[in-house]
């Protein structure tokens, strides 16, 4: 993806969940570092502070299937004029389980991406869908889902 939009980086908002995972003493038990309240703030100034220094486009590859959590992202973004292009590659509740079950990267039938997969419908159904660009990857390889992406960036 990121070789196909000019003067792009990318943000692994991820990260910023892992440098919150690494603090000692741990913070409160959670099961997702999205449940963390710094965790949202902290990326939106992460990209605020990235952008200010680099200028372009990132690219932030994240799922986020909470919608208070995109909101309070969304509005920071928002907040410091950072313009926004959402995106959500969906695909069906088989392909993404065949997906799972066959990445070589993760380890397969991985029980956290499994979780998951009905919180991803439901939100689905109820709001994501309405706040981003849907791009349904069924059909298509990462390559090609890219170029669809990098395309409607473009225009």
């Amino acid at each position: 993806m990121q070789q196909l939009i000019p003067d792009s980086r990318v943000f692994d908002a991820e990260k910023v969940g892992e440098t919150l995972m690494d603090i000692t003493p741990g913070l409160p038990a959670t099961d997702n570092f999205q449940h963390w309240p710094p965790w949202r703030p902290l990326v939106v100034e992460t990209a605020r502070r990235v952008l200010d220094y680099t200028g372009g486009t990132l690219v932030i590859p994240m799922t986020v299937l909470v919608e208070q959590y995109w909101r309070e992202i969304s509005s920071g973004l928002a907040q410091h004029a950072i313009p926004l292009r959402h995106f959500v590659l969906h695909a069906d509740q088989d392909t993404l389980r065949g997906r799972i079950a066959g990445d070589t990267v993760v380890r397969p039938d991985s029980p956290f991406r499994l979780r998951y997969l009905e919180p991803y419908a439901e939100a689905a159904r109820t709001w994501l869908h309405a706040e981003a660009e849907v791009v349904d990857t069924t059909h298509l390889t990462p390559a090609q889902a890219a170029l669809q992406i990098a395309e409607a960036v473009k225009n």
